[in-house]
């Protein structure tokens, strides 16, 4: 059975898995690209904040005790939209259950819109890109993070397990649904390049202000092992845009 968007969290053993692994001190969101996001963003203080696909929104609750003003996450899966509320609970911050794609943008003033590791599952990222600017201030700030396109090319090397040693780029520029097997399921991703992302943005509007690729930083690894294994190949790929 394949899964496409946010469906797959309903699934509670899938989610238990992904928490736990998410959650290690060296995985991949806490080395890499928590890091880069953070570098992005910038001060948050005082600002009103969407966060499109929140997930569990700890996020949004990291973002609070850094000063910011608002915090309004979406997220698709009603398992973590649960989560969500529960981590936002007591602080100025709510959670909308919505496909991001789907979210009807309120009227409200946004400084900064954000999205992490969640853009990828999408068809149709130009209209989605379009909606954040129209809604977005006029000096407005939009951050996001996707899987790296070199890795969602094709994902021939995770049928040999979840750690790989190598990985196998091909198909590069053959944008489109690509089948990814995570955590024993098998999840459905959109490929495309860098190239089509900075198309899509700048189309609809948008500078690109900061490009980053996730080059990892040896002060953010406690294993040695796993920091010089990173460093073989960029796993996502992050852009700050200004309207």
């Amino acid at each position: 059975m394949e899964f496409k968007g946010s469906s797959v969290y309903e699934e509670t053993d899938f989610l238990s898995n992904y928490l736990q692994r998410r959650n290690r001190v060296d995985s991949p969101n806490n080395s890499i690209e928590k890091p880069v996001v953070y570098d992005l963003l910038g001060s948050v203080q005082d600002k009103r904040i969407l966060d499109l696909g929140c997930g569990d929104a700890q996020f949004g609750k990291e973002l609070m005790d850094l000063g910011a003003l608002y915090y309004h996450g979406v997220e698709g899966s009603e398992q973590m939209s649960k989560l969500a509320s529960q981590n936002l609970h007591g602080l100025q911050g709510k959670v909308t259950k919505s496909a991001m794609e789907a979210y009807d943008f309120p009227q409200e003033d946004i400084d900064i819109v954000t999205s992490r590791l969640a853009i990828h599952y999408l068809t149709d990222v130009e209209e989605l890109f379009r909606k954040i600017h129209d809604n977005l201030k006029a000096d407005g700030k939009f951050v996001f993070s996707v899987q790296h396109p070199l890795t969602t090319s094709s994902f021939e090397s995770k049928k040999t397990g979840e750690r790989r040693g190598n990985w196998i780029v091909d198909d590069y520029f053959e944008e489109g649904e690509r089948h990814e097997p995570w955590i024993d399921k098998i999840v459905v991703k959109h490929h495309r390049t860098i190239e089509s992302y900075f198309a899509s943005l700048t189309k609809v509007g948008f500078t690109i202000t900061g490009l980053r690729e996730g080059m990892p930083r040896r002060q953010d690894f406690q294993n040695i092992e796993e920091y010089e294994r990173r460093k073989r190949i960029p796993v996502i790929l992050a852009f700050s845009c200004s309207k």
